[in-house]
């Protein structure tokens, strides 16, 4: 039997998320010059990742 196309993983892997996980975020903003060491990591502004 074969795979169906959306069950496969090996395509996905490249795939560009549009979703930053927190740290992610964090690394972001401070290289943007928008985040200082000791600012709350609870409440971060909306960022677009990185292209």
């Amino acid at each position: 039997m074969s795979r169906h196309r959306s069950l496969r993983t090996a395509g996905s892997i490249g795939a560009k998320r549009n979703v930053l996980k927190r740290w992610e975020r964090v690394a972001l903003l401070r290289k943007r010059g928008q985040w200082k060491n000791g600012d709350s990591v609870c409440g971060l502004r909306k960022t677009k990742p990185a292209a």
